[in-house]
């Protein structure tokens, strides 16, 4: 599962692993890529590589671009 160390290898941080998205023992994006399944999840995650893209100049800057990343390792990693 993705919450258990998937993406960057570095989950410490509010972009990889942000603490108000794990609660009890199942971490927010686990769930979501069980809902989902591989095709559902993998969409997801690219939408949301374009969203944090998309505002990222006007929001956050940089960390917006991590958080893209973040989810296009995601992609990437359930190619």
């Amino acid at each position: 599962m993705v919450g258990s160390g998937k993406g960057d290898g570095s989950m410490s941080d509010e972009v990889n692993h942000p603490e108000h998205y794990c609660q009890g023992s199942i971490e927010c994006i686990d769930g979501i890529e069980s809902a989902l399944g591989r095709e559902g999840f993998v969409s997801f995650c690219l939408g949301n590589v374009i969203k944090y893209v998309w505002r990222y100049r006007q929001k956050s800057g940089t960390k917006d671009l991590k958080k893209a990343q973040w989810y296009l390792n995601l992609v990437i990693e359930k190619d």
